[in-house]
């Protein structure tokens, strides 16, 4: 049976350690329903309270956030709708990562495409139903590709070295959600986070600094224990470095406030020409706005 998880934040902070530029973009995010108009899927394993497009606008004006991509989260399945509305909503200042199937034809993935969707997205964590089957991964890595689009990718920390040589045939960029989701307890010289550093060297690979309230040992602010960890992926490739919030949050242990998380870039990256490029320019060269 899915389980309910929390709601998000009632009440985030705007950033206080310093102020979002023109264009800056949340690069992980999703819409959860409202369930009325976009059920969740039937094998979903939560079900999330809504945290619709008209909350997410509210966030955004709150951090003072201008543009996003929304991720279909695994709660909606297959089934784009939510995502989409939100794209149409956003007229051009958000773009998407769907979930897709063979059932997709080349038509439907040229709808996602014309609404702003630039990539899909595969879940390998544990919880969350594992890996796919490859057979079906690679066919559909093939019918994305000639849209331009990248593959995303949420791995278990633990498995990332497991799947080095599969990302080393990957043909086309591919990002790699919440820094694979390493334990920030774990030491920088574990296994897992050398492989995501190594991985890094390629210019196909992304990877989003998200995910802190997730990877920190204890779970709650104010998450120092990430920072390294962060400021390593950023000195190795600056210029392939995402971030985004993860609103609403799913399947945290404890539910963080999103100005803390917009606040700890300023940590990851005090170097304002650094933050800059990791919420304008990289957005905008992986994401096609406008």
């Amino acid at each position: 049976m899915a389980r309910t998880i929390l709601p998000p934040h009632p009440s985030p902070h705007a950033p206080a350690a310093f102020t979002p530029p023109p264009g800056a973009t949340d690069a992980h995010c999703h819409v959860f329903g409202p369930a009325h108009r976009f059920p969740f899927a039937p094998e979903a394993t939560y079900i999330p309270p809504d945290a619709g497009i008209d909350d997410f606008e509210a966030l955004q004006e709150r951090l003072g956030l201008s543009r996003a991509v929304f991720v279909q989260a695994s709660c909606h399945g297959t089934d784009n709708a939510a995502m989409v509305d939100a794209l149409v909503r956003g007229d051009g200042r958000f773009a998407g990562v769907a979930m897709i199937d063979e059932s997709f034809s080349d038509a439907d993935i040229g709808a996602l495409h014309d609404v702003g969707v630039r990539g899909t997205r595969f879940n390998f964590v544990a919880h969350l139903g594992g890996a796919p089957d490859m057979d079906v991964f690679w066919r559909l890595v093939g019918r994305v590709r000639p849209f331009g689009w990248h593959i995303v990718l949420h791995f278990d920390a633990k498995d990332l070295p497991s799947y080095t040589e599969m990302l080393d045939r990957m043909p086309c960029p591919y990002v790699i959600d919440h820094m694979a989701r390493v334990d920030a307890g774990a030491g920088l010289d574990q296994e897992p986070f050398g492989a995501l550093l190594e991985l890094m060297r390629d210019e196909r690979a992304w990877v989003k600094v998200s995910g802190a309230e997730r990877l920190s040992r204890d779970g709650t602010p104010p998450y120092d224990d990430v920072v390294p960890y962060a400021q390593a992926l950023i000195a190795v490739a600056p210029e392939r470095i995402l971030w985004g919030t993860d609103w609403p949050h799913p399947n945290v242990r404890y539910m963080p406030d999103d100005g803390d998380l917009t606040d700890m870039l300023a940590v990851f990256a005090p170097d304002e020409a650094t933050r800059n490029r990791i919420l304008v320019t990289n957005p905008e060269t992986l994401y096609d706005f406008g």
